[in-house]
């Protein structure tokens, strides 16, 4: 079995790291994080004239019609420059609810919005009060309105859409949530900016006060259907951090081998080898991970859950560790705001809480492989 992409794959990761390479560079990751705006409009107009927006949406609701291996490909690129866009709320989660679980009239009308980035989607489901579960949710729905607060919500102060996991029934089980679609733009609706370690990943506060909301999915399916959609953004946001550790594992190689010291370059000592060592195991092992969950995405195998959680766990590590250590090679220096370490470093810590902990996944991964080999037992 080959698991290897695609020569026209391949020539996609070439031509999005050309794209990005001159539309993203360091100097521009800065300037979101030194000013003003939560992301860059300028980038995100252009990844939708490109298409990578929509290169997962079907051609029917205004995208490109390639395929997830296809978003993989590009989620991988979009980590290696740390682009500050808000490409993993709109695109791998809002846009993957639609698709998921969507009616044809909310296909129809939001995912070609999505697509050309005139709409920015988020996912507004944790409420401040640690790991996320139905009996944590307490935002309700009645009479087709929403009440309630949820933070931190991923990208939710330039969102236009929100997916948000609302209460909709009695009991504290999964059957008591649902998914509603809320336009942020209409009544109802507060959002309020928080900081956090990386603010070219914005975070915000979100208050619903009586807002109009609509029914994404079957009532009382929503826990079943973001648990499904999740696995997905998993994959995708794994590429995400295998893209941003090997960028972290070139930046600490480059430096090892300019920077001099006692006459040879720092790259020969030996600790400084085995660290550079640990870091690229570590992003080869995300990698391979990774691969296996786009595979399963893909092909929609049944083996998703488990290639998701590897993949989520794997890639978490790999990111957080060849980020730490790219500090540690470019020593005393790396610590600095002039050098571009904690661009990577920020994301890195970002991207280990956006999806749930680390802890999250790894317990879900326990558990699902448990129930793997606990099957053939059953049958």
């Amino acid at each position: 079995m080959n698991f290897d992409f695609s020569d026209e794959q391949k020539q996609l990761r070439e031509e999005a790291r050309r794209f990005l390479t001159d539309r993203c560079s360091p100097a521009a990751v800065r300037a979101i994080l030194e000013g003003p705006e939560s992301f860059d409009r300028a980038l995100w107009k252009g990844l939708a004239e490109m298409g990578f927006l929509g290169a997962a949406i079907p051609e029917e609701y205004g995208g490109v019609g390639l395929g997830h291996l296809e978003l993989c490909v590009i989620a991988e690129e979009l980590g290696r420059v740390v682009a500050p866009v808000p490409m993993a709320s709109s695109i791998y989660l809002a846009a993957e609810f639609l698709m998921a679980a969507g009616t044809e009239e909310q296909k129809s009308r939001w995912l070609p919005k999505l697509a050309s980035g005139e709409t920015i989607g988020c996912f507004a489901w944790s409420e401040g009060v640690g790991r996320v579960t139905p009996k944590s949710i307490r935002t309700a729905v009645s009479g087709g309105t929403i009440s309630g607060a949820k933070a931190p919500v991923a990208d939710g102060d330039v969102a236009g859409l929100a997916i948000v996991a609302a209460r909709s029934g009695t009991g504290t089980g999964e059957n008591a949530i649902s998914l509603y679609l809320v336009d942020l733009t209409g009544a109802g609706v507060s959002v309020e900016a928080i900081d956090t370690i990386d603010p070219t990943r914005s975070q915000s506060r979100i208050v619903f006060d009586g807002a109009p909301a609509e029914l994404l999915g079957p009532a009382g399916e929503g826990w079943a259907i973001a648990s499904q959609v999740m696995d997905r953004a998993a994959v995708l946001v794994a590429f995400e951090q295998v893209g941003g550790s090997d960028r972290a594992l070139e930046m600490g190689r480059d430096y090892a081998l300019d920077r001099m010291a006692f006459g040879r370059q720092i790259g020969s000592f030996q600790a400084v080898k085995h660290m550079l060592a640990d870091m690229y195991v570590a992003a080869t092992l995300a990698r391979s991970n990774a691969y296996y969950g786009a595979w399963a995405l893909s092909t929609g195998s049944s083996e998703l859950p488990v290639a998701a959680a590897t993949a989520r766990v794997s890639a978490t590590d790999a990111f957080q560790h060849c980020a730490k250590n790219n500090i540690q090679v470019h020593g005393g220096m790396g610590f600095t705001w002039a050098f571009d370490c904690h661009l990577y470093y920020r994301r890195a810590n970002a991207l280990a809480l956006g999806l749930g902990s680390k802890s999250t996944w790894e317990d879900l991964l326990i558990d699902r492989l448990r129930q793997r080999n606990d099957a053939p037992a059953a049958a």
